[in-house]
């Protein structure tokens, strides 16, 4: 948790002088920190004064994640942290699919979404009609979604999953007929995982993909690589087959980061949403990092000045309001992934 001592302009600055990716979104220098300073300080007195707390995406901006952030981490770290908290209300500053799961484990809690783009390609893919209509289609097939999808979604479906447990969850179902929703490419590595681990299991996908990962192609890796023969490339679940068969590792935001804390490369090209780079040239400012920044315009929406508007003033829109029913069945879907993620 933050503490409530203000901030300065100065601490900002040296905390963040080190994010560079490109133009002037993510470059900090003091001038931009001292119109940052009074809304981070504003922010973390209200936090205090309506024991509120901040979740946010390592996908959001800097400013969010060293200034009011309480939690940071990926899908499904903050689903564990919004569980963990006895905060009354959670601001969680992602996309709403993130907030959706939040008010799903925290039904009593208030969850406020400060994103005037909250939207997710990857989420927007599918509704909960869409998946009922393929249970029709398909009923001797189980259903698994992934995460990043709404709460109307994960309440059609049996489980769910995150991009750090996917594949030991598909291996572990008991039915051997898959219907794995929303993201296709995320789906074709799965595929491609059981044929290494040898699981025979029939597996339909749904054709959604996030928009910032499906860019990334081998032939970019190819010729970046051929520039800086010590490269060690990183990439996400969330990126085609082909581009994890050239990736010298692969895993979740968290699992990403986890990684860089040790490992002795120094030139990386990190194959995700650009906020994980942020972070690394904050805690790790010694990296040499090449390839060009993908920014996710939604978790990018996310701003201190609608943080702070949320916790002063909140909107029927901000908030976030489940059906019971939904929520009931969605929340079994979510406890079914916990559960097989802790099976051996």
């Amino acid at each position: 948790m933050l503490t409530a001592d203000p901030i300065t302009a100065s601490q900002l600055h040296e905390k963040l002088k080190d994010v560079k990716l490109g133009g002037t979104t993510c470059l900090y220098p003091l001038e931009k920190c001292e119109r940052y300073v009074p809304l981070i300080n504003r922010i973390n007195e209200l936090k205090a004064e309506q024991n509120a707390v901040v979740l946010a995406h390592s996908y959001v901006s800097p400013e969010i994640i060293y200034g009011v952030a309480d939690f940071v981490g990926d899908s499904y770290g903050l689903a564990k942290d919004a569980m963990s908290t006895d905060a009354t209300t959670i601001v969680f500053a992602a996309v709403k699919f993130m907030g959706d799961t939040a008010k799903i484990l925290n039904p009593t809690k208030e969850v406020l979404i400060p994103s005037e783009l909250n939207g997710c390609t990857l989420a927007d893919s599918i509704t909960g009609d869409d998946v009922r209509k393929l249970r029709r289609e398909n009923p001797d097939f189980m259903f698994i979604c992934y995460i990043n999808t709404s709460a109307d979604v994960k309440a059609e479906c049996d489980v769910c999953v995150t991009s750090s447990n996917a594949y030991d969850i598909v291996e572990r179902v008991p039915s051997d007929k898959i219907y794995f929703l929303p993201d296709k490419l995320m789906g074709f590595n799965i595929i491609e995982e059981m044929k290494t681990r040898k699981v025979d299991k029939e597996i339909k996908l749904w054709d959604g993909t996030c928009y910032v990962h499906e860019e990334y192609d081998p032939d970019m890796i190819d010729y970046l690589r051929s520039q800086h023969p010590e490269l060690r490339v990183l990439s996400h679940p969330e990126c085609s087959p082909g581009v994890l068969q050239h990736s010298d590792y692969v895993g979740s935001t968290s699992q990403l980061l986890n990684y860089m804390k040790d490992t002795d490369a120094e030139t990386i090209l990190m194959l995700t949403e650009c906020g994980i780079t942020s972070r690394l040239q904050v805690e790790m400012p010694h990296l040499k990092f090449v390839g060009s920044c993908s920014m996710c315009r939604y978790m990018k929406s996310n701003t201190l000045q609608d943080i702070l508007r949320v916790l002063e003033n909140p909107r029927p829109q901000d908030v976030i309001s489940i059906d019971e029913g939904v929520q009931a069945r969605a929340l079994a879907c979510i406890e079914a992934m916990f559960e097989y993620a802790e099976r051996k």
